[in-house]
């Protein structure tokens, strides 16, 4: 294929992404250093993602809104109802008043690689209209810890990201949503993370079952170990996931495990991607424990038997 073709071609794909990509405008109330009352706007993205104006963002960016508009590429804008928040997953579902609205083809992000080319569509700034900036997938399967939250298992990309795309898409050259972006790194320059789609669909999944998002743990945050991670840190396994926290009263707390602990299989699977942990976890809720090896220093433990929490993120 000529460049030429390949640029139409991927010109056109665009032209039906962005019809479906979406600005929202929060309205938050905060104290200023008087203890008044005042409001606060915020923007962000979205994208249509179901039938009836279903629509996906972050939750920071609509967590603690007393309002929510969300503006189409037409420049008409709606209030928007909340469906559904996960803080934990950083995914917020929204419904406005859509009909007719065309939601986007969501992909399958575990089957995305290095290098792929990926499209960033949202509102940076607060610029009206869809803007679209491309890049490549950098790496995957990312752990990114930003205050009290950690979000695992995210795609790292190069495709500018900028404050007010948070929400929005990041599609590959079919068209197909791959993620959700969600964060930059402000010291850096060119990375940018976004949610796996997959991640996505799971939190729509439990959202239409139980009418609300539910999180299935045991209270650690893990990061796929890898050769080199391995060597840095002396670790005595080249492939599992290292825990890097264990929150407080939880099962894997109660038990003794630590940060710096590799966990190598759960129910007998072997465990590379913190994916696979939470499937495994989530396909426990109802015997109600995981069984883990895990790798201590020299020391292999087999079958730990960790009790599963189930309970609502918000």
């Amino acid at each position: 294929m000529r460049l030429s073709d390949l640029s139409r071609s991927i010109s056109e794909v665009l032209r039906n992404v962005v019809g479906s990509v979406v600005t929202v405008s929060t309205m938050k109330l905060a104290l200023n250093a008087y203890f008044e009352l005042r409001p606060i706007k915020g923007l962000g993205s979205g994208f249509v993602v179901g039938p009836g104006g279903l629509i996906v963002t972050n939750f920071h960016v609509v967590g603690g809104a007393s309002e929510i508009l969300v503006t189409l590429p037409s420049g008409d804008s709606r209030r928007a109802d909340v469906i559904a928040l996960d803080p934990t997953r950083d995914l917020a579902l929204l419904r406005i008043d859509g009909s007719g609205l065309r939601p986007l083809k969501l992909g399958d992000s575990d089957s995305i690689e290095l290098g792929e080319l990926v499209f960033a569509v949202g509102s940076p700034l607060g610029l009206p209209g869809p803007t679209v900036t491309m890049g490549i997938v950098s790496a995957v399967g990312r752990t990114l810890v930003s205050g009290k939250v950690v979000l695992e298992d995210l795609i790292q990309t190069d495709a500018a990201i900028n404050p007010g795309n948070s929400g929005g898409p990041v599609v590959d050259a079919e068209g197909e949503v791959i993620g959700v972006a969600t964060a930059i790194v402000p010291y850096a320059q060119g990375i940018g993370f976004a949610i796996p789609i997959n991640t996505v669909k799971r939190f729509i999944e439990m959202t239409e079952k139980y009418g609300k998002p539910l999180n299935a743990w045991i209270g650690v945050y893990v990061a796929p170990v890898t050769a080199e991670l391995a060597k840095a840190y002396g670790l005595p396994v080249s492939k599992g996931l290292v825990i890097v926290r264990v929150v407080p009263m939880t099962p894997a707390h109660e038990l003794g495990l630590s940060a710096g602990d590799v966990i190598v299989r759960a129910n007998d699977m072997e465990v590379s991607k913190p994916r696979d942990l939470r499937r495994i976890i989530e396909n426990s809720v109802e015997e109600g424990y995981v069984y883990l090896d895990v790798v201590r220093g020299s020391k292999l433990y087999h079958g730990i038997k960790v009790p599963v929490v189930v309970q609502s993120p918000y």
